[in-house]
């Protein structure tokens, strides 16, 4: 099975365009973010995240097996907690994604949302790390959702690793490891979608690997609806050709196709796997448990632990 834990609606897709993208990418789950970036919804116009939930609501409502709704919200809004609360109460939606600008997860004044999100368990998505369209990444840095284990009953998703702050979101996921907290009951885990630019790439999923392991990450295209099959596809084949280049063994790459994500939402555990996922998956014996050394302290280096051997990397996009 493959999940697709980050996919933007924009309000232009229909149900069929979504399944029809799924079916040409070789998704089983798509999880669907409420739009909220034009096409007249914005984060700063309260009503109109209330007419994208809406939107999202129809269009999931009849495929809940397939398709995950995730309302978005803006904690600065007065009517915040309500319109999630109303989001998941009535409107049926499993989650809620945010995106940090303009406030800071420690605040104050955005705790109330967080209180909602806890009395639900929910799961939630958060943009980390820098924007690519100018605005400013400094309400985003990885560590200032620590602020979430006030409410420990959300299960919370760093999008793209936090990048560039990727060691900042990799020590945030680690506490949950430290302290003994098995992969599907963490507070924690990493969306490795768009983030890092090629050329890190390989360098930061290896260190992801080696300190967390496979199971606090998940795959995300952070792809636009409508789209093509295609589009979504290559996002998920510059996934397969990393694992590949790191020779990543089955249960590690089935633990971040769809079992971090199905922990994260609350979905039964499935053996099964899309067959197109695992074209090029290698038999090999490399485990998913984070480097020993690493927590426990005493040191130790990428690679350890036996997971994989370190091989020249090439670009795997640009």
């Amino acid at each position: 099975m493959i999940i697709d834990a980050h996919l933007h609606c924009t309000g232009r897709e229909t149900t069929d365009d979504v399944l029809r993208t799924l079916d040409e990418a070789g998704i089983d789950v798509g999880v669907l973010l409420a739009p909220f970036l034009g096409d007249g919804y914005s984060l700063d116009d309260a009503a109109s995240l209330r007419r994208a939930n809406e939107h999202l609501a129809r269009l999931v409502r009849h495929h809940p097996d397939r398709l995950v709704g995730f309302a978005v919200v803006d904690p600065r809004h007065p009517d915040a907690p309500d319109d999630l609360r109303h989001a998941i109460e009535d409107l049926g939606l499993r989650g809620c994604k945010m995106v940090p600008t303009g406030w800071y997860p420690y605040e104050e004044r955005v705790q109330p949302v967080f209180a909602v999100a806890n009395e639900h368990a929910l799961p939630l998505l958060f943009h980390s790390g820098i924007f690519i369209d100018g605005r400013s990444g400094r309400f985003c840095r990885p560590t200032y959702f620590e602020a979430l284990r006030d409410h420990p009953r959300t299960r919370v998703a760093l999008a793209h690793m936090g990048w560039p702050w990727t060691d900042e979101a990799l020590a945030v996921a680690l506490i949950d490891r430290i302290h003994g907290v098995p992969h599907e009951r963490a507070q924690f885990r990493l969306d490795i979608s768009f983030g890092p630019p090629p050329p890190y790439r390989r360098e930061v999923l290896t260190r992801m690997l080696d300190v967390l392991g496979a199971g606090s990450l998940q795959f995300g295209s952070d792809c636009f609806l409508p789209c093509s099959g295609a589009h979504v596809r290559e996002r998920k084949q510059w996934v397969v050709d990393l694992m590949d280049e790191l020779d990543l063994g089955a249960d590690t790459r089935e633990r971040m196709w769809s079992g971090t994500a199905a922990a994260w939402l609350g979905l039964p555990a499935t053996a099964g796997t899309h067959a197109g996922a695992h074209a090029s998956t290698h038999a090999g014996s490399n485990s998913d448990r984070p480097h020993a050394g690493l927590l426990a302290g005493t040191g130790g280096g990428g690679g350890g632990g036996g997971d994989y051997a370190p091989r020249p990397w090439r670009p795997v996009c640009c």
